[in-house]
């Protein structure tokens, strides 16, 4: 029986049973999913591990590699990184068919594995991604007299991004007529969807209304029907250009009542706006309201 692929989506960890054999093109995603100490770990395990494998060739070789001990293997170790890195400093080299054989293949496989980790290396960081700072909280209070989620992102790049779209979805477990309940999935109506430029930072919107998912919800309703919300953010980065796209993930715990984000934009004089990013999670109760215990 295969084992269980875990998946992450935010905060949510998903047990995927019974999948079909993974493909070995997988390794490739693999392979660029992993942090970079867990790169530079495995890249350096797999350059240790052919050279110990070659260097037990040569010490089983006798005398095929001139200048080096006969059955030494520390000797035979280094001149395998040699060989594998194609240096060839020129004490030790090849003097028989069988050490010409093996030093063959094994550049053979150290120019194969340059061009391999070269190609990873550069996909690492050609990789765009967009750094984009959401709120820790999302906040449900008064705005324009009518109540309202805000959720604040903000760009941490230092150039704008470009066509800009936001979405806030919304997931809850609502009773059925069989007597179950049913995980269904909300796109919540915002202020606006897209921008043209997102240079700094900006707060999205949604009203509670009679059309709304969230009418009538109360922090108890909300950790009843196991509540999450998802934000996403999806833009060009001009400077390469590429698509990039982030998202994050809120559950009940994380919705405040009553409470509205503090100003974080300050006019400095001649069309300038200072952005203080510092407190972009800062958050005021709404005149007139409380909020819920967190």
């Amino acid at each position: 029986m295969p084992k269980p692929v875990s998946v992450r989506s935010g905060q949510v960890e998903f047990l995927k049973l019974n999948l079909e054999k993974r493909e070995w093109r997988d390794a490739y995603q693999w392979l660029l999913a992993l942090s970079w100490p867990e790169f530079a770990a495995l890249i350096a395990g797999i350059y240790i591990v052919i050279n110990v494998i070659f260097a037990a060739i040569y010490a089983l070789g006798g005398e095929c590699i001139a200048g080096m001990t006969p059955g030494s293997y520390l000797e035979a170790f280094f001149f395998s990184v040699q060989t594998l890195a194609t240096v060839g400093y020129g004490h030790w080299y090849p003097q028989t068919l069988y050490g010409h054989i093996v030093t063959t293949i094994e550049i053979i496989n150290g120019m194969f594995g340059l061009a391999v980790m070269t190609g990873l290396i550069f996909v690492r960081f050609s990789r765009p991604a967009a750094r984009i700072l959401f709120s820790k909280p999302i906040v449900i209070g008064t705005l324009n007299g009518r109540p309202t989620l805000m959720l604040r992102v903000g760009n941490l790049r230092a150039q704008s991004m470009v066509e800009a779209e936001f979405r806030i979805m919304f997931t809850r477990d609502e009773p059925i007529l069989e007597g179950d309940t049913f995980r269904h999935f909300y796109n919540l109506k915002l202020h606006f969807d897209r921008l043209i430029s997102f240079p700094a930072a900006l707060t999205l919107r949604h009203t509670i209304d009679e059309q709304s998912p969230l009418y009538g919800e109360t922090p108890e309703s909300l950790r009843a029907s196991r509540a999450l919300f998802t934000a996403s953010v999806v833009g060009i980065d001009p400077v390469i250009p590429a698509a990039v796209q982030t998202q994050q993930d809120y559950n009940w715990r994380d919705v405040r009542f009553g409470e509205r984000f503090v100003e974080i934009y300050t006019e400095s004089g001649d069309r300038k706006l200072t952005v203080d990013f510092g407190r972009l999670h800062d958050t005021e109760p709404v005149g007139g309201q409380s909020s819920s215990p967190q």
